[in-house]
């Protein structure tokens, strides 16, 4: 299984996969703990909002701190090439075509 990821990533050791995993699970926590303040910051709660605005704007904010904050921790562990090139797929797909 490990063995399909290094392939599919292109990662050369155990190490660098090791490494991978552990800035993806940082950094769902760190986007979720930063996300709480920045939306109550800007006065987005589920008492002043219907739900269906509320979570999907939550959603989207939260998604759009975890991107910038997984390129802070990948730089952190010295894998910011590999994310910032797994960056530039996630941006392709949402419509930022232009990316190099």
């Amino acid at each position: 299984m490990f063995e399909k990821l290094k392939i599919k990533w292109k990662i050369s050791s155990n190490l660098q996969l090791v490494k991978v995993f552990i800035v993806f699970s940082i950094t769902g926590s760190f986007a979720m703990v930063i996300s709480s303040p920045i939306i109550e910051n800007l006065g987005i709660n589920p008492q002043n909002l219907d739900w269906y605005i509320y979570w999907p704007v939550r959603i989207i904010l939260i998604t759009l701190v975890y991107q910038v904050a997984l390129l802070i921790v990948a730089a952190v562990f010295f894998e910011l090439k590999f994310f910032w090139e797994f960056e530039k797929r996630f941006l392709k797909r949402i419509g930022f075509k232009n990316l190099k």
